[in-house]
């Protein structure tokens, strides 16, 4: 093992360059990891295109990250040894102090990194990160599959739970994407009813192969109406961040409905107080998750047999498979590969 590795960088807001840069040791709680796969992630966008010019070293992105322990820094638990293959997502480890730790809420940790963020990410060969963000890979998903699944597979997975939805229910997904792919396949794994709701006839293919009983294409027909004509969604699981569609559908649950967002952006969301206060319908908001959720959702992917759609490139063209990524033509999720980690 040499003493440096490739990495890539944010050189600029939006631009992105492969550096070399020294190997870090990891601190106290602490492993290092050799990068095999990292997924091009929607949320990278804001890193890349929002990063602090000034900040040195320059920020490297990537928040779905699979690799192995190469180095244990001080104060490991014994559970993790160097060669474990271990994945990070978004949340870069809890720091088991702050009230929400204490109540065991680890997903909500007011003092953790957020990978790729306020941390350095896995665009690259080698990366830092706290032993309570470390996730075990199954032996029987591939790096480049699992990758995805540490962001948009548990994201979708833990607001399919959260969304009051029981086996038979009628279950939409609006938008047909990195996190609808995945959405459209657990429901449909979990017994629900699966509507798949998007934008034009291009994708509807590919929402009824993944899963979805139903494609409406908003294009085309109403989804409201639709969805009212079906007796209305027990649960709307959203992956956009445009508002207006998502207030739109609040119409469209049926009493006692649940509408869980995923999409995140800064616009406001306007709701129609009586359909909620009416209908006694809800409206919550979704984060990832913890280790252990996103280790059960690996598990119920290896057991249902769900694996998301991924297309790759190697690490040296990160701005092309950044650049692919937000132009939409995904089908559905880019992962970045390592090809030169075994002799670097």
């Amino acid at each position: 093992m040499t003493d440096t590795y490739r990495a890539v960088q944010i050189a600029a807001p939006g631009r992105l360059e492969l550096v070399r840069r020294p190997v870090p040791q990891p601190g106290p709680g602490e492993v290092l990891i050799a990068v095999e796969a990292c997924g091009v992630c929607g949320a990278d966008g804001a890193d890349i295109e929002g990063a602090a010019p000034d900040l040195q070293p320059p920020r490297v992105p990537g928040h779905e990250v699979v690799g192995r322990i190469l180095a244990l820094g001080p104060d490991t638990p014994d559970r993790w040894r160097t060669g474990d293959r271990v994945g990070v997502g978004r949340l870069g480890g809890h720091c088991n102090a702050c009230d929400q730790c204490r109540r065991g809420q680890f997903q909500l940790c007011r003092n953790q990194p957020f990978v790729g963020a306020t941390c350095d990410g896995g665009y690259a060969e080698r990366m830092i990160a706290r032993v309570t963000g470390l996730v075990t890979i199954p032996d029987t998903l591939d790096s480049e599959e699992a990758a995805p699944i540490l962001c948009a597979g548990i994201a979708t997975f833990n607001a399919l739970r959260k969304s009051g939805a029981e086996a038979g229910d009628l279950v939409a997904v609006l938008g047909i994407g990195g996190l609808g792919h995945m959405a459209l396949q657990y429901a449909r794994r979990m017994g629900f009813h699966v509507i798949a709701i998007g934008r034009g006839q291009d994708i509807a293919v590919d929402a009824l192969s993944l899963g979805a009983h139903r494609y409406i294409d908003t294009h085309a027909e109403d989804a409201v109406a639709s969805l009212q004509g079906l007796g209305g969604a027990r649960a709307i699981i959203t992956t956009i961040s445009q508002t207006d569609a998502v207030s739109d559908l609040i119409a469209a649950l049926a009493p006692g409905g649940r509408l869980v967002l995923l999409g995140a952006g800064k616009d406001p969301l306007a709701v129609s107080t009586g359909a909620l206060v009416g209908g006694e319908r809800s409206l919550v908001g979704s984060i990832t998750g913890t280790p252990w959720e996103n280790e059960r959702t690996l598990a119920f992917s290896v057991l249902a047999d769900i694996r998301p759609r991924i297309e790759t490139l190697p690490l040296e063209r990160a701005a092309e498979a950044y650049a692919r990524m937000r132009s939409g033509k995904v089908k559905f999720r880019m992962v970045l590969t390592m090809t030169e980690a075994a002799s670097s």
